[in-house]
């Protein structure tokens, strides 16, 4: 049992940051306690704050006795907002401009006027030493001490904030990045160092991953700095008194691969938490998938800015190392997630040829939607509570009261608009009407993005919706789909802090190989696998994980010689040449057994397996059809109707619900319009059969 998540401790927390609402869920004994507070956007870290010290408020423990995992936003928003360090980058001669020159793939193939994303390290802050190594590890030209030096004063000069070092073929020679980086030190400032973060070939992808490592450690460093310094406190001049990342409480980072970090690692290999917060969604609807009995799901986050997507077979939660965020490229393992600029807050507006458009611009926590209270910006939250889709209850179970006055006197104006574009008169209903159905295509591409265009029939899948917008979309993306079942789970506006809360401690390495795969390879990989294996069991025992709570997971990376992309395989233990045409033949239709396979690299996933949180199961089951607690009119599939309002917290497993009807709780609520049938099942998830 691990000493990290032993079951002695008091409290375990998982905290989700969003765009609109921090969420936190926390474990007593078996229970889940779940609550929400409002983002703090100018600064996440002071809602977390002012979560746990609730938490310990209402569990009477110390902060020092909580155990918390984290989904954060910070490495996202930065890397899209461009508000990171002061970067330098130092390269191999002759390398310096490679993040700006890239790769010829263009986003847009028929634009000619596509333009680039600016690279994270400006032009005059990228630095070249004449040091060269062949593609075997051979040494051409030695690293130059005096050009060290002067790069060092150099560095020291322009002030910058972190330094990422990336030179060719260090994966297979590291000693000159080692050199550099002993230099470097007495400037204390954060460092990136390729060979460790990512010891593989393609130095545009390698380059670009180690910038942005580089170009968001001291804003994370800074950020976890101040979530365990939970209690706020001042120095004497009245500054915040600075903390160790693992301060105060036990503090991990839910990385974008599916797994948790230590806050120390997360803070100094930022890159790999970019994708954090909707990574704990995926982990926690595939729990949640599985407690109901699919394995084929499909998830459906949205939030109040945007929606993440995923599709999860039987094999498992699908991760990439051909990620790209903001336009700029990550090497490092991510869960293969897809999002698109639709939430609650997305903003509804007319482009200049008078067309509606919603999203990607959200209006997020400050000021929120007008419903908020604190904007007039039309919303699809505004347009939900105009047709009535809230019950007349409100958010967060009626606490948080929304200002339907205010979310009128916005659709007027854009209802206006959108009728003088059109030449005719539009009404306040009509126009909502449309703003849903614009999210709603542009949350429809997104999930056919990743199953239709990668050759997955949706039909097959469930669709499991969360985040506190979700199921009021699902039903009808699921229609569009032709998906037969959705599957709500408890809390559903809290899965990502569930997931988080419950996701193992993963480490990932990688090593370069280029061999040819043959009998003769088996001895090298038997090797390299060992040695990757002898690491992750030091590092992960000094996480508090017995070897009997560690499960180490090999695969390669494998092409036909002559390819520029590879496929993961992870049955290595047979003949690694069928294996790969099989897998090949699977996914392009078409296999070549006549051309040499070439193991790319060799990949390592270890995992320190947390206590489990066991799922509430109900031993007998209600018969029969649940009375709605009262009624409301609701505009639902372009028609006004009277519909039955359940609270999900009155509901008992086995009872079935008459349609069509809202489904009202504290984190999100759901829409089931007639024609589909709707019942509550032994682990008081919400199945929708569609019609």
């Amino acid at each position: 049992m691990s000493k990290a998540f032993s079951k002695s401790a008091r409290v375990r927390v998982g905290v989700d940051t969003g765009g609109t609402f921090t969420d936190f869920v926390y474990q007593t004994g078996r229970e889940l306690q779940v609550f929400k507070l409002s983002s703090t956007p100018s600064d996440p870290a002071q809602a977390i704050r002012t979560g746990l010290l609730k938490i310990a408020a209402l569990t009477g423990c110390k902060l020092a006795d909580l155990e918390v995992v984290h989904g954060t936003t910070v490495g996202t928003n930065a890397l899209l907002q461009r508000r990171g360090a002061r970067i330098a980058l130092v390269t191999t001669k002759g390398f310096e401009d490679v993040l700006a020159i890239g790769r010829q793939a263009r986003p847009e193939l028929y634009n000619l006027e596509a333009g680039k994303p600016a690279a994270v390290v400006a032009e005059g802050l990228r630095f070249g030493v004449s040091e060269r190594v062949s593609h075997q590890g051979e040494v051409l030209t030695p690293l130059p001490e005096d050009e060290v030096s002067a790069l060092i004063n150099k560095i020291k000069q322009l002030r910058v904030e972190a330094v990422a070092v990336s030179l060719l073929f260090s994966f297979i020679y590291p000693e000159h990045e080692n050199l550099i980086a002993l230099a470097l030190e007495p400037l204390r400032l954060p460092l990136s160092v390729s060979h460790q973060i990512l010891p593989e070939y393609r130095e545009f992808e390698r380059t670009s991953t180690v910038a942005i490592n580089a170009y968001l450690q001291p804003l994370m460093g800074n950020y976890l700095s101040r979530i365990s310094n939970a209690t706020g406190g001042s120095n004497k001049k009245g500054t915040t008194r600075r903390a160790r990342p693992d301060g105060g409480f036990k503090l991990r980072v839910m990385q974008s691969s599916g797994g948790s970090i230590s806050a120390e690692v997360a803070a100094r290999e930022p890159v790999r938490t970019i994708l954090s917060g909707p990574s704990g969604g995926v982990v926690g609807a595939l729990r949640a998938a599985k407690a109901a009995g699919f394995k084929k799901i499909i998830t459906f986050d949205m939030g109040g800015t945007s929606t993440d997507v995923a599709l999860c077979d039987e094999s498992g939660i699908r991760t990439t190392n051909e990620a790209s965020v903001a336009g700029l490229p990550v090497a490092v393992p991510v869960l293969d997630i897809h999002t698109v600029g639709a939430g609650g807050g997305s903003i509804a507006s007319l482009d200049a040829g008078g067309s509606l458009r919603v999203g990607p611009e959200s209006a997020g926590a400050d000021p929120g939607p007008a419903c908020y209270g604190r904007s007039l910006l039309p919303t699809v939250t505004d347009a939900h509570l105009i047709l009535g889709h809230f019950g007349g209850i409100g958010l967060l179970g009626g606490e948080f009261k929304l200002d339907q006055e205010r979310a009128l006197k916005a659709f007027r104006v854009l209802a206006r608009e959108m009728g003088k574009a059109a030449g005719r008169k539009i009404s306040v209903s009509k126009a909502a009407q449309g703003v849903l159905s614009v999210a709603a295509i542009n949350m429809e591409r997104a999930l056919r993005h990743i199953s239709v265009e990668r050759g997955q029939d949706p039909r097959g899948f469930a669709l499991l919706p969360f985040g506190g917008a979700g199921g009021l979309h699902a039903v009808q993306l699921a229609r569009a789909l032709r998906i037969s079942h959705v599957i709500v789970p408890a809390a559903p506006g809290a899965l990502s802090a569930v997931g988080v809360l419950t996701a193992d401690v993963i480490k990932d390495q990688s090593r370069t190989l280029m061999v040819e795969a043959t009998s003769k390879t088996n001895r090298l990989l038997n090797r390299t696998f060992k040695n990757l294996e002898r690491e992750a069991r030091l590092a992960l025992r000094r996480e508090g994980f017995s070897e009997a709570r560690q499960r180490h997971e090999r695969s390669l990376a494998v092409r036909y010689k002559g390819q520029s992309f590879e496929l993961e395989i992870k049955k290595i233990s047979g003949n690694i040449r069928k294996a790969f045409d099989e897998s090949h033949k699977a996914r392009y239709g078409y296999a070549q057994p006549q051309n040499a396979v070439e193991i790319v690299a060799a990949r390592l996933r270890s995992v320190g397996l947390v206590d489990e949180i066991r799922q509430a199961r109900a031993r007998g089951l209600r018969q029969g059809y649940a009375t709605p607690t009262k009624y409301t009119m609701a505009v639902l599939d372009a028609e006004e109707l009277r519909v039955g309002v359940y609270f999900r917290g009155d509901l008992k497993p086995g009872q079935r619900l008459r349609t069509p009807c809202i489904i009202t709780e504290y984190s999100a609520t759901t829409l089931v319009p007639a024609g589909a049938r709707a019942e509550v099942d032994r682990f008081r998830n919400l199945l929708i059969k569609i019609g």
